[in-house]
């Protein structure tokens, strides 16, 4: 398994990257934002982009997205195919795109949403925190991407406030440093679990 910046001698893999990532959303039954080829192809042509090949093989993608003239990271979709799950390629993607970040862009906040407990474990492990979305990039340039995600109305409603997305952020300058061995995965659920009866209750009123 090769986990590589990526580049245009990748385009060939944006098709499948893009209908993975569409899958999952269905699979899951979760808000996950789609992304076209089109808009795949942007990020391995500027070297934003990792992507994790078993020879020629797709296996998995994460890619960078900048904010707020570089004062914002955002680490976003995460993928990988369904072929190579449970095998802990996620959580190497994510180290290999976070430390990409932490090179290009040193004194950048990280931060990513998600509603998957797996992605937030693994954020925890990196040195990322809940915050609210106030605490994170107000471009919205970067909402707008949130509109193919099925709980877009939530956000809407909430005035980008809320939604059963959580918000992570890694603050290079915070300190001290989040421990990697306390991680409570059911504050996790039980976070996640408040959201939804909170929202998804009064989506249905």
């Amino acid at each position: 398994m090769k986990l590589v910046v990526a580049n245009e001698s990748h385009f060939k893999y944006a098709h499948i990257i893009s209908d993975t990532i569409g899958e999952s959303a269905k699979v899951r039954g979760t808000g996950i934002a789609k992304r076209t080829p089109e808009y795949i192809q942007k990020k391995l042509q500027n070297g934003n982009a990792v992507i994790a090949l078993d020879g020629e093989t797709f296996a998995g993608f994460c890619y960078i997205e900048v904010w707020g003239h570089e004062k914002f990271v955002a680490n976003s979709g995460l993928i990988v195919h369904p072929d190579y799950r449970g095998q802990g390629l996620a959580k190497k993607i994510k180290q290999r795109i976070f430390d990409l970040s932490r090179t290009k862009f040193p004194d950048a906040k990280i931060f990513g949403i998600t509603t998957g407990l797996a992605v937030m474990k693994i954020n925890y492990e990196l040195g990322y925190k809940p915050v609210t979305f106030s605490e994170l990039t107000d471009d919205p340039e970067f909402w707008k991407g949130c509109q193919t995600c099925k709980n877009f109305d939530i956000l809407t409603r909430t005035e980008q406030k809320m939604c059963l997305c959580t918000g992570m952020l890694h603050d290079p300058n915070a300190q001290p440093a989040v421990k990697k061995d306390n991680v409570n995965s059911k504050a996790f659920t039980r976070l996640k679990s408040i959201k939804e009866q909170l929202l998804l209750k009064k989506k249905t009123k």
